[in-house]
């Protein structure tokens, strides 16, 4: 559970980071991204380890937010299934080529 979250916050970090703000950036980063800990956070930033805590909460909940109005996350991950089924149909064609092609330029959209 714990991985699965981690795993969609680094996505809505991917498509969202540029609402949020330089600290929040930072924080998400060290966090999400980096592996830090709460409290190597708030040694490097000499704040408390509450306020990295809450400054983190506060933007995932803000991520949520925007996914639940934007929805580029779901929107992604639709694409991406879609793009599966395609590849697993290509198999029973013979118009791989075109396919192929077709599949690399939506490819491309991400």
């Amino acid at each position: 559970m714990m991985l699965e979250k981690t795993t969609r916050l680094n996505y809505l970090f991917d498509f969202y980071q540029t609402l949020l703000t330089p600290k929040q950036k930072s924080y998400m980063s060290l966090y999400y991204l980096d592996d830090f800990s709460l409290g190597e956070i708030a040694e490097e930033y000499n704040v408390s380890r509450q306020a990295v805590y809450d400054n983190i909460k506060r933007t995932e909940a803000m991520l949520e937010q925007y996914e639940e109005k934007l929805l580029l996350f779901q929107k992604f991950q639709k694409r991406q299934e879609l793009l599966t089924k395609l590849r697993e149909y290509m198999v029973f064609t013979n118009q791989n080529s075109e396919i192929e092609s077709l599949l690399s330029e939506l490819e491309k959209l991400d």
